[in-house]
């Protein structure tokens, strides 16, 4: 059975893309923790940072620079956080970094607990794809 990244890789299932090459996929999470949290995928499926290769970690590595530089210049955040999650904390088994956007002026801390807070993932999107 294939996950739900595997699904969106295939175009089966739709999404939020900010970015996409040969070897990674971003887009917005549907669920997010603050405006802008996006999600990178490796376009192959693995497990988590013990089944990844060196090549596709450089690749996602490589890739967040680019989408940090696009929250930080489209959405003005303050900062990001990366996160990747392995065993029992990785909801979803295919390797997956969050970049999640800070805002000072937001309080951002708040936005976990105060989900109203936060656009929703297509309001995101278009500001971000915006020329």
């Amino acid at each position: 059975m294939e996950c739900i990244f595997c699904k969106i890789i295939k175009g089966e299932i739709p999404c939020f893309k900010l970015y996409e090459d040969d070897k990674v996929l971003a887009f917005l999470d549907i669920n997010p923790d603050s405006d802008g949290h996006t999600l990178l995928i490796p376009k192959n499926h693995f497990k988590d940072l013990d089944d990844i290769d060196n090549e596709t970690l450089l690749s996602i590595n490589n890739v967040s620079r680019k989408i940090k530089k696009m929250l930080e210049e489209k959405l003005n955040c303050d900062g990001v956080t990366l996160i990747q999650n392995n065993g029992d904390v990785q909801e979803i088994k295919h390797y997956h970094m969050h970049i999640k956007p800070f805002y000072n002026n937001k309080k951002s801390i708040e936005l976990i607990k105060y989900k109203e807070y936060i656009k929703d993932p297509k309001d995101v999107y278009e500001i971000l794809k915006e020329n």
